[in-house]
């Protein structure tokens, strides 16, 4: 049952995720995406599978964090201002923070026997957890991550290249970090629990959510 919910729970706000920036980009002038089917909720759409569903589901698996997908093609240049580019950036993770409060606003009207290994409410709590944990790991102000687009349009052209120029390794560098290095990870994870708790998630479900997610480990 956690398996199932979280799962194809995480599959659905990946789709969410890439409708919103498509939904932004459609009203703010590029409506190409209309076209290349962006504006639907069907996963196979996207432009690269492997980094939208495959990517995200197996950092899911490895270790609970909500990897969020990038893999909607906009075509900037048809975008009517800045400001436009910038909120097709935030309009992904401001789906994550949606759903995130739809799911914990859910969890209020259900209860917990924590002896029901069917319950839903496990599954739910952690998938709300995951929504925060891609929120925040989005606005991240580096590439290849939403908080980089949304400062983005706003920087010089030259310093736009040279950050475009190291973007892999600044990437490599953001994981490196999140999982080697235990200051970055604690202030990361420290951020990620008091907002889930902020908005009503208990994290005590949540992470035994996240156990019987992890089945296998068990």
């Amino acid at each position: 049952m956690t398996f199932a919910i979280v799962f194809f729970g995480w599959i659905f706000s990946l789709c969410l995720h890439e409708f919103s920036h498509a939904l932004a980009a459609y009203f703010g002038g590029d409506t190409t995406v209309k076209d290349k089917g962006y504006l639907t909720f069907n996963p196979l759409k996207y432009t690269h599978p492997l980094y939208s569903l495959v990517f995200p589901l197996l950092f899911l698996v490895m270790g609970g964090i909500g990897l969020p997908g990038g893999a909607v093609y906009i075509e900037t240049w048809r975008l009517r201002s800045r400001t436009w580019r910038s909120a097709v950036s935030l309009a992904g993770p401001m789906a994550n923070l949606l759903t995130g409060i739809v799911l914990a606003l859910v969890l209020q009207f259900l209860s917990y026997d924590a002896t029901d290994n069917n319950s839903p409410v496990p599954g739910i709590a952690f998938l709300a957890l995951l929504q925060f944990s891609a929120l925040m790991l989005n606005l991240i102000p580096l590439p290849p991550f939403d908080g980089y687009g949304i400062l983005e349009p706003y920087l010089s052209i030259r310093t736009q290249e040279w950050i475009g120029s190291m973007r892999t390794y600044i990437m490599l560098a953001v994981f490196l970090a999140l999982w080697y290095i235990p200051a970055v990870n604690d202030m990361f994870w420290t951020t990620v629990f008091r907002l889930s708790y902020a908005f009503g998630v208990p994290l005590e479900i949540a992470w035994e959510g996240f156990a019987r997610f992890r089945f296998w480990s068990l």
